[in-house]
């Protein structure tokens, strides 16, 4: 084969590539639609006939053309040095070997995947072939070729115009290294080398042509990698995801540039090809350009792939948001039963997807099937909070009494954190296999939507503080959180509903059944008894010695039945609780609550009747929860009278009879009217304890020169706008408090 003159070949070559130096120097810049030379750009487009192809233009199996070339192409990928032949006798090192014999073995895998049924238009490939070898052998600047490659393949589809040309090089490229692999054990293809001269040019191949090889092979890999972004992008073209201003601003105006420029970089290497396969192989285009034209096509590969990665995310997202909203669909429709939602909440490859703590066994979710189920949604620092106690006393409830309508519910933890780490799995399972209700097998079982889902504002709005959703048997979500109606009157909230907790504080009343509940286990038989029942608290121990002295005389001189029960304060300091509590139950001051069980419980509750209330209020109001909503209803007066006496370590006390008006006040105002009880003892004969308590309280208040109180409510739930005193009316000041206590 005859070699064209140097003179001739590299100066069309070499003074194109210096033309257009800097754009090389600069190929983001260059591939820029916005930079690169319109007329070119214009010609480019000029080409394109696909919007009018014929009807014998069939669509090409762009894929399998691919897979195909990419098979022929491997060599470039090869683990030695950029695929150079190694000579017979050669040593070739061990870690070489092995990598090759490897690539060998994905080869083959990647072969037998092949699909023997699909078309390949010889004609083109034939066309382009003699398009390239010819104006190579003529000297024909590049541009022209490439150019007039784009006419041959006009009414192809940008993708299928660059894979017809890739596949056109890629079949002389793969007759070269074919012979030149087994030129030594092949007669045949012995006697093609020798016409060609191989054995001299492999000689050379690991010598003095080993930089122009090494460029070669560079460049090759750079455009198969280009070609596959423009594949890839073109397929994005027909996903339904995207919309067609999507499209077009991401990667419709980028790829026939690419493509340009692919099948220029296919003309030089094939130039390169033909020159190594001449009579004279030093004379090849030099390795700095094939570097430079591989250097483009990097920053092309690379700007490909940023569209690539920006539609992906893109189309993933719209993924998730599709997802997000069939999930919703499901959890927020009726169904016969709630099989389904609950698949969807936790699924993972059709094996069991939860764990059964009681029995120590993993199940599926049928066993939940026509049940109420409570999702109890916590981070892993749950056994920590007030919520863990409240789901375990439930269930303790529950597991006593299996027989009773209310107990027909079952409990799964859910666990949510930020990222999972293998400590945090290992956390996940000691908690799980302490727990006897159900909860997830495996975090995965939860998807990131389902994730995304729970923590939606719009949705469930899981932040850090534990939830209790509901779903009932139907598979409806009955309830948002409902700890707070179960923390307030336990089993008697079943099934835990909206709907009942309405029904629930519809019925109540500002009493002291609902204030003390069953905290001690006296206070059934006081109740019945209808004893007068005295709730107070505060950490002054000298007013707690006085004021249950004066109490008890009061009581006495009064003839009423008095029950004196310390509550202490709202978060307490241990150390300080401890040591009123001992005082108490030495000097036989009264009844308590326990530290440890009951104390927390009771201004847990409060919180609850707080959070429970005002959400109902907040619902029922058109407008903003206001302070009005507050003043009207009397239990959320009361609600704050308590929190603002547990709020601080000052004394306090409410005495009330069961099913009837209570009495309230700090401890001063209290206890000056214990001691002043001459003066409305007559009153109170004749109006009763309660209200001739009232009446006095509001004289004492009247004279008292003045008071400090404060409200601290927590820093989740509903929060309203303003919120009068709970003594004089007014409204508070408003602050905002943070607190760590390790106590």
């Amino acid at each position: 084969m005859a070699l064209v003159p140097q003179s001739k070949f590299t100066a069309a070559s070499r003074g194109d590539n210096r033309a257009r130096a800097p754009a090389l120097r600069d190929g983001r810049r260059q591939f820029s639609s916005t930079s690169d030379d319109s007329a070119l750009v214009n010609q480019i487009l000029l080409t394109d006939k696909s919007h009018d192809r014929p009807y014998e233009v069939s669509s090409l199996a762009v894929k399998n053309i691919l897979q195909t070339i990419e098979a022929i192409l491997s060599r470039v990928m090869k683990p030695d040095t950029h695929g150079s032949i190694v000579l017979p006798g050669t040593p070739v090192p061990a870690a070489t070997h092995g990598d090759a014999l490897e690539h060998e073995k994905a080869l083959h895998a990647s072969l037998s995947t092949l699909s023997e049924s699909f078309d390949v238009p010889n004609h083109v490939f034939n066309a382009i072939s003699c398009e390239i070898l010819c104006k190579s052998l003529a000297g024909e600047d590049a541009n022209k070729t490439t150019m007039d490659i784009l006419d041959i393949v006009q009414n192809y589809d940008w993708d299928e115009k660059v894979v017809l040309a890739l596949g056109a090089f890629a079949v002389k490229d793969g007759e070269f290294w074919l012979v030149a692999q087994v030129y030594t054990s092949n007669p045949l293809a012995k006697a093609v080398g020798q016409l060609k001269q191989l054995q001299e040019i492999l000689e050379r191949a690991g010598t003095v042509l080993k930089p122009k090889f090494d460029g070669y092979n560079n460049l090759v890999k750079a455009v198969l990698k280009v070609t596959k972004s423009i594949v890839q992008l073109q397929e994005l073209q027909n996903d339904p995801h995207l919309n067609p201003e999507i499209k077009s601003a991401a990667s419709t105006a980028h790829i026939p540039t690419a493509v340009y420029w692919t099948i220029r970089s296919i003309v030089v290497a094939a130039s390169q090809l033909l020159g190594f396969t001449s009579s004279e192989p030093e004379y090849v285009t030099e390795a700095w350009e094939l570097s430079s034209l591989a250097h483009k096509l990097e920053n092309i590969f690379n700007h490909l792939q940023e569209n690539l990665n920006k539609l992906h995310q893109i189309i993933q997202k719209i993924k998730d948001e599709d997802a997000f909203n069939a999930i919703a669909r499901i959890l927020e429709s009726p169904h016969i039963d709630n099989s389904k939602p609950l698949r969807v909440l936790f699924y993972k490859d059709d094996q069991p997807a939860l764990y059964d703590g009681l029995n120590k066994k993993r199940v599926d979710i049928d066993v939940l099937k026509r049940k109420v189920v409570i999702l109890f949604i916590s981070d892993l620092d749950v056994v920590h909070g007030n919520e863990y106690m409240i789901v375990q006393n439930m269930y303790m409830e529950k597991r006593q009494n299996l027989g009773r309508p209310e107990s027909q519910f079952e409990i799964v933890w859910v666990p949510i954190t930020d990222e999972w780490t293998a400590a945090k799995y290992q956390q996940f399972e000691n908690l799980r296999d302490n727990m006897e209700w159900y909860s997830v097998f495996h975090p995965s079982v939860v998807s990131p939507i389902v994730v995304r889902y729970i923590r939606d504002q719009r949705k469930w709005n899981f932040v850090k503080k534990p939830l209790l959703v509901v779903m009932d048997p139907q598979g409806k979500i009955v309830h948002q959180n409902a700890i707070h109606m179960m923390c307030i009157w336990g089993s008697l909230a079943y099934p835990f509903t909206s709907t009942k907790e309405r029904l629930l504080w519809d019925e109540e009343t500002w009493r002291i059944e609902l204030l003390a509940d069953n905290l001690h286990p006296n206070l059934f038989t006081w109740i019945t008894d209808r004893k007068y029942i005295c709730l107070y608290g505060g950490e002054d121990i000298e007013w707690i010695r006085n004021f249950t002295k004066s109490a008890k005389s009061v009581a006495l001189e009064a003839g009423i039945a008095l029950e004196l029960l310390y509550v202490g304060r709202s978060k307490p300091k241990e150390k300080v609780a401890k040591q009123i509590l001992n005082i108490i139950q030495t000097e036989n001051l009264s009844h308590a609550l326990e530290w440890n069980t009951t104390i927390w419980y009771f201004w847990v509750r409060l919180e609850s009747m707080w959070q429970s209330k005002g959400q109902l209020l907040s619902e029922q109001s058109t407008t903003h929860f206001k302070t009005d909503n507050l003043k009207n209803d009397p239990i959320m007066q009361g609600i704050i009278s308590m929190l603002s006496f547990g709020s601080s370590d000052r004394g306090w006390a409410v005495i009330g009879i069961p099913s009837a008006d209570m009495a309230k006040a700090n401890g001063d105002h209290m206890l000056k009217s214990m001691k002043e009880f001459t003066d409305w003892k007559i009153r109170a004969a004749d109006r009763g304890f309660i209200p001739a308590l009232n009446e006095h309280l509001e004289g004492v208040f009247k004279q008292a020169p003045h008071h400090c109180t404060n409200l601290i409510l927590p820093a989740t739930g509903i929060m309203p706008e303003t919120v009068a005193c709970a003594e004089c009316g007014r409204l508070m000041e408003r602050f905002s408090m943070f607190r760590c206590c390790t106590d």
